[in-house]
């Protein structure tokens, strides 16, 4: 059973920055793409980052250029780097593994971002 736990959201003031962290358990984690989403109050869940197995990245252009997606494969782990955060970036963010049709999530961490 893989599990992927996140940790590292909290609340920040707008221009900050935070770092997530996702450990991924049960599995060989470096055959995953890996990404992290996130859901605002009533609204959809939404990509902001991923990284292929061999580290290609890719971002949507909300984040592009303040957000930093990687993965460090013998920790088990993937990291997102958010800076310059805004009050719109506020949401539960969620750790995803990937694998062809197989995909699987984390539990979420919530960040906020206010004054």
């Amino acid at each position: 059973q893989v599990q992927l736990v996140e940790s590292g959201g909290g609340l920040v003031q707008p221009g900050g920055s935070l770092r997530l962290s996702c450990a991924v358990s049960g599995s060989d984690f470096s055959i995953y793409v890996m990404g992290w989403y996130r859901q605002a109050p009533g609204k959809q869940r939404e990509s902001v980052a991923s990284i292929s197995t061999i580290g290609t990245t890719n971002y949507p252009n909300s984040v592009k250029g303040r957000f930093t997606i990687s993965r460090d494969n013998a920790k088990n782990t993937v990291y997102l780097q958010m800076n310059s955060l805004k009050p719109e970036d506020a949401a539960v963010y969620y750790c995803n593994a990937q694998r062809g049709w197989k995909t699987y999530w984390g539990q979420g961490t919530q960040v906020t971002v206010s004054s």
